[in-house]
């Protein structure tokens, strides 16, 4: 079994919370789990305290966890962002990173972070993600979103193309080397599963340009790099690639597969992978169909990173009602992939 590093989060956030729940839940399977939390272990024994006194159950007790103590600076308070909860959940992301980095543990899973707070306390990056590759000392970590249908174990995984940038700066981000990797980067991540996956490219623009009617960049280039890349097996070995497709019915096939009941019967028009050009083309369909399920993976790095796909919840901090589904996906995931 990889031995996990978990990273707490924005200490104002529900990072404890569905942790310490998830945590739980999977050692009633694997009751050997032992991760390395990174963490200041006052702050985590104390909100782990007054959740138990408020009548919450379901939660793993710290003291029968290992930590790496890195201790708050100044008190926070849940629900309460600020620079110090985000420069401590940046010093414990970093800690942890760096456990992994230094062989002490295989991979790393995160609880959600606040970009807002982050830059509060001086650390202008897009996200976790632009940290992890500065530290691992990469240039082109991705950001990919993969689930596993309860209803009848379909995997659906999404790669996006451009992560945490305004829309009005996704035309010129996007280009031809910046697809052909994410493309290779999200074939190879299904090759995991099938070996000969299948892979789709949402269109940029609606109803993928129309021909040029709606919006010029499928017609001009995203389409002539497609054909290429599906036409040119001497680099492309297996790839099975089609788009770009409309964006708003690119995932109706995987909808479909994901809601299929009878596990012997996916032979649906669904892909293995699709690929998201801009955030939200991407995470909209995933939310809708795996809000509870979706588990966020950087690919690029020399380990395995996972994390839910939620954010911090400041407005339910510390009250108890956290949902961990997610959390233990994303520590479920990192334990299958790992």
């Amino acid at each position: 079994m990889p031995r996990l590093a978990i990273a707490l989060g924005d200490p104002a956030g529900i990072g404890a919370e569905v942790v310490l729940k998830a945590i739980q839940r999977i050692r009633l399977v694997q009751p050997s789990f032992n991760p390395l939390l990174v963490g200041c272990r006052h702050w985590l024994e104390s909100s782990y305290q007054q959740q138990i006194s408020a009548g919450i159950k379901g939660l793993c007790n710290p003291s029968e966890l290992e930590l790496l103590h890195i201790p708050l600076s100044h008190s926070v308070e849940a629900g309460q962002a600020s620079a110090s909860s985000g420069a401590a959940s940046f010093a414990w992301l970093t800690a942890a990173t760096n456990a992994v980095l230094a062989g002490n543990c295989t991979a790393l899973c995160t609880a959600p972070i606040a970009k807002h707070t982050w830059h509060a306390a001086g650390y202008h990056y897009p996200g976790q993600t632009e940290r992890l590759a500065e530290l691992c000392g990469v240039a082109d970590a991705a950001m990919l979103f993969t689930a596993r249908s309860p209803h009848n174990g379909w995997r659906f995984n999404t790669l996006l193309a451009t992560t945490h940038i305004p829309l009005s700066s996704v035309c010129e981000a996007l280009n031809a080397s910046l697809l052909r990797r994410r493309i290779s980067q999200l074939n190879s991540f299904c090759q995991r599963f099938n070996a000969a996956p299948k892979l789709a490219v949402a269109g940029l623009n609606p109803h993928a340009g129309e021909e040029g009617q709606l919006g010029s960049e499928e017609r001009d280039w995203i389409k002539p790099l497609l054909n290429e890349l599906c036409c040119n097996s001497a680099d492309n070995k297996g790839l099975n690639l089609e788009g770009p497709l409309a964006p708003d019915s690119c995932w109706i096939g995987a909808s479909k597969a994901w809601h299929n009941k009878n596990k012997d019967d996916l032979n649906i028009d669904a892909f293995d992978g699709y690929l998201a050009l801009y955030h939200d083309q991407g995470l909209i369909p995933t939310k809708l169909l795996a809000f509870d399920q979706a588990v966020n993976t950087t690919l690029g790095l020399p380990f395995l990173r996972t994390s839910p796909d939620h954010g911090t919840a400041f407005n339910i901090a510390g009250k108890g009602i956290a949902r961990a589904e997610s959390m233990e996906a994303a520590i479920n995931t990192a334990l299958e992939l790992g």
